[in-house]
């Protein structure tokens, strides 16, 4: 009985651990939570997906942490606060019987998967690498079926930069910190964005306006009124440089005599749409239509590249990967695409060869555009589902894909020639004749201007002459969406690099957003000038640029990266060193403030801090004290009729407006006061920004008036 007895409880022990072996599960590691979430409902029970929660390991930041002399080895640590994440990856390795590495499919998220494979003490020889460009069902699973190693060209490119980027920036910001103030820094892209803002100050400021006229005219055809404008003298297009050119023209119109119609061309015009997003286009876009920042469009491209959960369906990525610089679509996009256009708008509005973008010069074209993973999924179908930010930013990606796939927009187009006494006018007119990709992707902009019926030999009498002076402008200061096309142009930086880089120089206070354009501040035009005069090659956009295309080869295989960054470093060392022996101490000279400490009694100095300048006592750091500097709108304040309103800004630098009086009188309001009560409520009117321009409200409803800016 005995005997049974042990050999039945061997047979059990057996039995539990051969459970215990098949009941392993395989191991996924991808980068953030809500991507783990969504790829765990495709991959069911016998996979288990975690997040890293981005890179688990770097270059230390107290150091500079490259052995320069041995062959530019980096020394990486675990990132600080990152220990529980790496106990957690390394207890979930150990109970699995497969690990697969699935970070993003680019040169970041190798590197990523680089770094927990040595975490984890994996073969970087292994099968384990998996990559998709999109997070749905069929891709997802089809992506498991073909894992790959990890590719050592694309960590070793983003290792190249990433060194690049820390010997620059650990070599010439501290020579900044002990030559101008501390906190400052200095970067490879930043520096080249930095001197296209200060570059650009110095053409607005070297600018001189020139004077020149127009003369817009109506004229009269029957019943029907039209404009023209002045074109130019016995047919030939004349300048009007100022009002004496313009007199000598009036002085041989008869106002009231015909004018002969001598010429009217009609034509088709075709306009195409453009191609599918990049991450470039789709910063800028988002920028101008949406008036989102670069962080916050990622941000959101993000999270519908993650997964959201869009009810029955559950969490489903919406959205192709969203740092991409090629425009190609894949052959199943264009099929569905296809298919959809026919069902929803008819053949007519599908087209056979869709639109194919120009690649720019040193495009990786590893990735589709950024698109809707399924062109089912129209925005109006998932709204319910997103926030304010995510909708937007999904309905602008999925009309510029549905409208890529179209066909062109028609117009009738009509140019007619009017002529008196060798004085020669012209109008321009059109009619959409078929709206083709406008009908999902258009900018409001797109206005009928429908000339009366003429024809050569007919004529027009002149009902009114409108004479305008006008000047030249400057070059317009950068807007983000600028910067970041002339950056993506001159190919300084890549899809990843354009956000932390708008971001870095605006937090460093090098620049500041000035009704949406970028302004060098004092502190950037210094840090620029030293930058320019013992470092030109970075701020040199033709060399950045070439740094940019060296690692593009590191990452075909064409070039090493330790002769990359040697190449650069060499004569990069002997500017540092240059620089360490001849560069004076800056001097940020305080300016005094014309009043006194109230705590001490020393003179009070305007000081530059993170979000401008500020008054601090003479005295620092002894004495403390300081105080905002107050801007007065030359408004009573509403509530007290005593105190001035003043611009004031909150910790997160927002605008708002308060009385002076404070904490007496605790008035505050978003919107800038202007002076003026309601006629109806009695209410202060406010100054608000509305689509196309400027009004004038009650903050209770009952009045309102568009004003000019």
């Amino acid at each position: 009985m005995a005997t049974t007895s042990v050999t039945k409880t061997k047979k059990t022990t057996k039995t539990k651990k051969r459970k215990t072996r098949t009941n392993k599960k395989k191991l996924v590691i991808v980068e953030s939570p809500a991507k783990a979430k969504t790829i765990q409902k495709y991959l069911g029970s016998t996979y288990k997906v975690v997040a890293s929660k981005g890179h688990v390991r770097d270059l230390p930041k107290s150091r500079m942490g490259v052995d320069i002399g041995d062959d530019f080895k980096p020394d990486y640590i675990s990132i600080r606060g990152k220990g529980d994440v790496i106990k957690m990856l390394k207890s979930e390795a150990k109970k699995s019987k497969m690990i697969y590495l699935a970070s993003d499919p680019d040169r970041e998220g190798e590197a990523i998967a680089w770094h927990v494979s040595h975490v984890l003490n994996l073969d970087v020889n292994d099968q384990n690498r998996v990559v998709f460009n999109e997070i749905t069902k069929d891709t997802v699973k089809d992506a498991f079926k073909h894992p790959r190693t990890i590719d050592m060209n694309l960590v070793d490119a983003q290792q190249a930069r990433r060194v690049l980027d820390r010997l620059v920036g650990y070599s010439i910001s501290p020579l900044l910190w002990k030559k101008v103030k501390k906190g400052l820094s200095a970067g490879r892209v930043q520096s080249v964005a930095l001197w296209l803002v200060i570059d650009r100050e110095r053409q607005i400021r070297k600018f001189e306006p020139e004077e020149y006229w127009t003369i817009d005219s109506e004229f009269k055809s029957g019943r029907s009124k039209f404009k023209a404008s002045f074109y130019g003298l016995n047919g030939k297009k004349t300048k009007l440089a100022n009002n004496d050119d313009v007199q000598k023209v009036l002085k041989k119109i008869d106002s009231k005599g015909d004018f002969d119609v001598n010429k009217v061309t009609k034509k088709e015009r075709r306009r195409q749409p453009n191609p599918p997003f990049t991450t470039s286009t789709l910063q800028q876009d988002a920028n101008r239509k949406l008036n989102f920042k670069t962080g916050r469009t990622m941000m959101a491209a993000q999270q519908l590249y993650e997964g959201i959960n869009i009810g029955r369906e559950g969490s489903q990525g919406l959205i192709t990967y969203m740092r991409t610089d090629s425009t190609r679509i894949s052959s199943i996009a264009k099929h569905e695409a296809t298919t959809f256009l026919h069902e929803k708008y008819g053949a007519e509005y599908s087209a056979n060869k869709p639109i194919k973008g120009k690649m720019p010069e040193g495009a990786q074209d590893a990735h589709e555009a950024v698109r809707p993973t399924s062109v089912h999924r129209t925005p109006a179908s998932i709204k319910q589902y997103l926030s304010k930010d995510q909708y937007k930013l999904y309905n602008l990606i999925w009309s510029r894909f549905v409208a890529s796939q179209m066909t062109p927009a028609i117009m009738d187009t009509e140019t007619v020639t009017i002529e008196q006494n060798g004085v020669t006018y012209r109008a321009n007119g059109s009619k959409m004749k078929f709206e083709g990709f406008l009908k999902v992707y258009s900018n409001g902009k797109e206005k009928d201007n429908i000339l009366p019926d003429l024809n050569r030999g007919d004529t027009v009498k002149l009902a009114k002459n409108n004479p305008d002076q006008h000047f030249t402008q400057p070059p317009a200061r950068y807007t983000e969406a600028n910067l970041i096309k002339t950056l993506e142009e001159n190919g300084v930086g890549r899809p990843s690099t354009y956000s932390p880089t708008l971001g870095t120089i605006q937090k460093r206070y090098y620049v500041k957003l000035v009704g949406k354009r970028f302004e060098p501040t004092e502190l950037g035009e210094i840090v620029n000038k030293i930058i320019e005069e013992y470092f030109p090659d970075i701020v040199n956009v033709d060399f950045t640029a070439d740094v940019e295309g060296k690692l593009d080869e590191i990452e075909e295989a064409k070039e090493k990266w330790v002769e990359v960054v040697d190449h650069f470093y060499q004569p990069f060392s002997k500017e540092v060193d240059h620089a360490e022996k001849l560069m004076e101490d800056v001097q940020i000279k305080d300016e005094l403030a014309g009043f006194n400490c109230e705590i001490c009694g020393a003179p009070m100095v305007v000081k530059m801090g993170k979000y401008g300048k500020f008054y601090a006592c003479s005295r620092f750091p002894d004495c403390r004290n300081t105080q905002a500097i107050v801007k007065e709108i030359g408004v009573t304040c509403p509530k007290c009729k005593k105190g001035q309103v003043i611009e004031c800004k909150t910790k997160k630098n927002r605008l708002f407006y308060g009385c002076s009086r404070y904490p007496e009188c605790d008035f505050v309001s978003w919107d800038k006061p202007i002076g003026r009560d309601c006629p109806k409520c009695g209410h202060f009117l406010v100054e608000k920004k509305v689509r196309g321009g400027m009004q004038v409200i009650c903050p209770n409803g009952d009045y309102k008036e568009d004003i000019q800016k």
